[in-house]
C-alpha cells in the first residue's frame, strides 16, 4: 500500500487532512452556544450572591457555601462525565449534561431559602461538570490537526460570550426588582430547550465510533464531513486496524492507565494546572461583584464594573486562539498563566475606578487567555479510548479547588483584606505556569500519535 493510500485508510489522518467547512462551523458553533449557556449560569450565581446576601441578610460563610456547593457537584459531574463519555459516547453524555443543569438552574428561580437553593445549586454543578470536558473532547476528535488548538481556544471563547451575558443579566435584569436575580435564573433555563437540538443535531464522534468497533457508523460521519468539503470520491470505508489499539476499555483500566508510565507525568502536571487555575479564577471571578461592593460601590456600579472588566475576555481568547499554532501549546498556556499572576498583584493593590478597572480587565485577558490555551492541551494529553476520562478527572481535581477558593476567601479578606486575598491567586497562578512545562506539546500532530 502506497503512503497516501496508507494515510486515506485511516479514519483520523482523513479528518485531519479535511479544510474547515460548515460541517466543523456546526459542531464548533453547536458545542459552544452549550459552552456559553454554561458560563452563563456560572456568571450569573456571583451576581445573584451580592443580591442575596443583603435580602436574606446572609453570613459570609453562608454566601460561601452557595458558590462552593455547585463547584462539589461539577467536581462529581466532571468525574463520572468524562468515564461515560468514553463509554456512552460524547454527545450523548453532552445533551443529558445540559438538560440536567438547566432545568434545576429554572427551578432556582422558585426557591424560598437557602437550603432548597443549595441542593438545586449542586444538580446545577452535577450537569455542568460533566458538560465542559466533553464538549471540548467532542471539538477536538472532529477538528483538523493543523488547526485543533485554535479551534479549542474559540470554543471556549464561548464561555467569554455567555459570562459577558451573565454581566447583562446582572446589570439589567438583577437590581431591576426584588425578584430580578429569580428571573436571571428562569433564563438560566434555557439550556433544558437547547439539549434536545444537540442531541438529534450533532454527528457522533468518528473516532469515538471507531474506538468501539462502530466502522461503518464513524466512516458515513467521516464521509458526511469530507462531502461538505467538495471531496468528489471518499475513500472506501475501511477498517482503522493502523491506528493504536486502545489504552484500556474498561472503567477501571482506563483510570489506572491515567498513572501509568506513559501518562503519569502528564496527569500530575494537567491536575496541577487545572487545580491552580480553578483555585484563582473561580476565588476572584466568583467574588469580584462582592469585594467591589464591600469596597463602597453600589451594586449597580459594581455590576457594571464587572461587566467592563469581563468585556476584556473577548481579546484575551482571540490572542490565544492566535498564539497556541504559533508558540505552541505550552508556551502560550505558561505566559499566559504568567500575566495572570502580575495581574492579580496590581488588581489586589489598586485604588480608585481607573485603576481597578484596568487591572481587572488585565486579569481578565490574561486569565482566560490561559483557560482557553489549557482546555486546548488537555484533550491532546491522551489518546480517544482515555481521551474524555483524562480531561474529565484533570477538570474534576480543579473542581476540588473551585469548591475551596470561595470558602477560602472570606478568611483571606478578614486577614490582610484584597491585596492579601489577590497575592494568593498570584502565587497559585505562578505555580500552574511553572507545571504547565510538563505538559506534552502535540501541536500540528494526530490526537493518537503518541
Amino acid at each position: 500500500m502506497t503512503d497516501a493510500a496508507t494515510r486515506a485508510s485511516s479514519l483520523g489522518a482523513r479528518l485531519d487532512d479535511l479544510p474547515f467547512t460548515r460541517r466543523h462551523l456546526r459542531v464548533l458553533t453547536g458545542s459552544g452556544l452549550g459552552w456559553a449557556l454554561d458560563a452563563m449560569d456560572v456568571g450569573l450565581i456571583s451576581f445573584v450572591i451580592a443580591v442575596l446576601a443583603q435580602q436574606w441578610s446572609l453570613e459570609p460563610g453562608q454566601t460561601a457555601w452557595i458558590a462552593s456547593i455547585g463547584f462539589v457537584g461539577m467536581a462529581i459531574g466532571a468525574s463520572v462525565g468524562g468515564l461515560l463519555a468514553d463509554r456512552f459516547g460524547r454527545r450523548q453524555v453532552f445533551a443529558v449534561t445540559l438538560l440536567v443543569y438547566g432545568v434545576a438552574t429554572g427551578a432556582s428561580a422558585l426557591v424560598g431559602g437557602l437550603a432548597a437553593l443549595l441542593v438545586l445549586r449542586f444538580l446545577v454543578g452535577l450537569g455542568l461538570g460533566a458538560e465542559l470536558p466533553v464538549a471540548s473532547t467532542y471539538v477536538s476528535e472532529f477538528a483538523p490537526a493543523r488547526m485543533r488548538g485554535r479551534l479549542i481556544v474559540i470554543l471556549e471563547a464561548f464561555w467569554a460570550i455567555g459570562w459577558t451575558a451573565a454581566a447583562l443579566i446582572g446589570y439589567l435584569v438583577i437590581p431591576s426588582s426584588s425578584d430580578g436575580w429569580r428571573w436571571a435564573f428562569a433564563l438560566g433555563a434555557i439550556p433544558a430547550a437547547y439539549a434536545l437540538i444537540v442531541r438529534w443535531g450533532l454527528p457522533e464522534s468518528a473516532r469515538w465510533l471507531a474506538r468501539r468497533g462502530r466502522n461503518d457508523e464513524a466512516d458515513a460521519v467521516v464521509r458526511s464531513f469530507e462531502r461538505a468539503a467538495g471531496v468528489a470520491e471518499p475513500p472506501a470505508a475501511v477498517a482503522t486496524t493502523d491506528v493504536p489499539p486502545p489504552v484500556a476499555m474498561s472503567v477501571r483500566d482506563r483510570l489506572r492507565a491515567l498513572w501509568s508510565a506513559e501518562f503519569r507525568l502528564r496527569t500530575a502536571c494537567l491536575w496541577l494546572v487545572w487545580f491552580c487555575v480553578n483555585f484563582s479564577y473561580y476565588g476572584a471571578f466568583i467574588w469580584i461583584p462582592s469585594i467591589l461592593v464591600s469596597q463602597g460601590y453600589d451594586l449597580v456600579r459594581s455590576f457594571g464594573f464587572t461587566l467592563i472588566i469581563t468585556l476584556a475576555q473577548l481579546p484575551g481568547y482571540a490572542a490565544a486562539a492566535w498564539l497556541i499554532e504559533v508558540w505552541g501549546r505550552r508556551v502560550t498556556l505558561s505566559v499566559f498563566l504568567a500575566g495572570s499572576a502580575v495581574s492579580a498583584v496590581l488588581f489586589g493593590t489598586s485604588t480608585g475606578e481607573t485603576m481597578v478597572i484596568a487591572t481587572g480587565m488585565a486579569l481578565s485577558f490574561f486569565n482566560l487567555g490561559a483557560w482557553g490555551a489549557l482546555y486546548a492541551v488537555t484533550p491532546e494529553m491522551y489518546p480517544t479510548s482515555l481521551r474524555a476520562t483524562g480531561s474529565g478527572w484533570a477538570a474534576g481535581v480543579g473542581r476540588i479547588a473551585s469548591i475551596v477558593a470561595p470558602l477560602t476567601v472570606p478568611v483571606l479578606l478578614a486577614a490582610g483584606g484584597a491585596p492579601v486575598l489577590f497575592i494568593v491567586f498570584a502565587a497559585f497562578f505562578a505555580v500552574a505556569a511553572v507545571a504547565a512545562w510538563g505538559l506534552a506539546d502535540r501541536r500540528g500532530r494526530a490526537l493518537d500519535d503518541r
